[in-house]
């Protein structure tokens, strides 16, 4: 993870070495309810609201989250919030 400051913003970078997200699902899993992973039990995996609490919180400030893939494999998320 890195945390840095940009144009006015404060931008937190997470990259994972996992799978990624295919380009067409990155739009949908900030969706409320939508898990891209089928195989996970709902009573331990989740409800598929964390994306979508974790956007609507993140634009409420003026900011925004988004996903990409890494070049090297896995998914980057960019979380940036307005500074002052």
């Amino acid at each position: 993870a890195s945390l840095s400051r940009d144009d006015g913003h404060v931008v937190l970078v997470v990259d994972d070495d996992g799978p990624g997200i295919a380009e067409a699902d990155r739009e949908k899993v900030f969706a409320p309810f939508v898990r891209l992973e089928s195989s996970r039990n709902r009573d331990t995996g989740g409800t598929g609201l964390g994306l979508a609490v974790a956007r609507a919180a993140a634009r409420a400030h003026g900011g925004d989250i988004g996903l990409e893939n890494r070049p090297d494999g896995g998914l980057r998320v960019v979380l940036s919030i307005p500074v002052g």
